[in-house]
């Protein structure tokens, strides 16, 4: 068994809680929050506090908590020497106290707060100061979870951080902004989502390369004039302009 201290409460610590409290080789042994209110609905099945002088012992501390809190946190646990990970994409690995073992257990997925997530989708970035020792703790974690670890150093989980905000936020907004497109007309919006699937389905076959389609790689300078025409928020036009340009760029039109 993996004994595990939660320690935040915002979604990726309760998708976090909900993955171990349903792993049968993981036993939640507390969470910590500085606000009760927010985890009091899980106190009849688990042990709650926001206290850190009450924290119990346990294999792994896992901070789950913004990542501007990481350095503060870690240093005010009032122990030293036990195994200390942070959840963020950005934040070094040398963040967490020197006074503990320090690693990191970052799921790289999008976490909503209504959201269902199945971990056999979240790869699961793992680093440890100690790799001998620390590494196959949060390697046993993630598969007990369901999950694919991946040992990435630093730099590794910076970059794939930095690739996650264009795959991820940045698209989202771009699916925003066609659904403006759209309700600006009064089309549905769902007609759009078949495309949506298909163009993330075909990354398992092809690269983002060859997969590009569309007037800019084709350089269909009258579709692209008629699509700027259209477009009549300021915002939208400059999106289109830039991404226009970086695919015509990107394909040497």
């Amino acid at each position: 068994m993996i004994d595990v201290v939660l320690l935040g409460a915002g979604n990726v610590a309760t998708h976090l809680y909900k993955a171990f409290t349903n792993a049968e080789e993981v036993t939640v042994k507390q969470w910590y929050n500085r606000s009760l209110k927010t985890i009091e609905k899980y106190k009849n099945k688990v042990a709650i506090t926001d206290n850190l002088e009450d924290l119990v012992e346990a294999d792994i501390y896992i901070l789950a908590v913004s990542d501007d809190v990481v350095a503060e946190l870690s240093s005010k646990l009032p122990f030293e020497n036990r195994l200390v990970v942070h959840t963020s994409g950005s934040v070094s690995l040398y963040a967490v106290d020197k006074k503990h073992k320090r690693g990191v257990f970052y799921p790289l997925q999008t976490f909503s707060k209504n959201a269902s997530v199945d971990f056999s989708d979240v790869p699961l970035c793992l680093e440890a100061l100690k790799n001998k020792e620390d590494l196959p703790i949060l390697k046993k974690l993630a598969i007990a979870i369901g999950s694919q670890p991946h040992k990435v150093n630093s730099d590794q989980r910076a970059a794939l951080h930095l690739a996650a905000v264009f795959v991820n936020n940045f698209t989202n907004q771009i699916y925003r902004i066609a659904h403006e497109i759209t309700e600006s007309q009064s089309a549905e919006f769902e007609i759009l989502k078949p495309l949506i699937k298909e163009t993330a389905r075909k990354l398992d076959d092809i690269s983002p390369y060859l997969a590009q389609t569309g007037p800019a790689k084709r350089n269909d300078k009258k579709t692209i004039k008629k699509h700027l025409k259209a477009l009549t928020d300021k915002h939208h036009k400059e999106v289109y302009e830039l991404l226009t340009k970086s695919i015509q760029k990107t394909h040497g039109r």
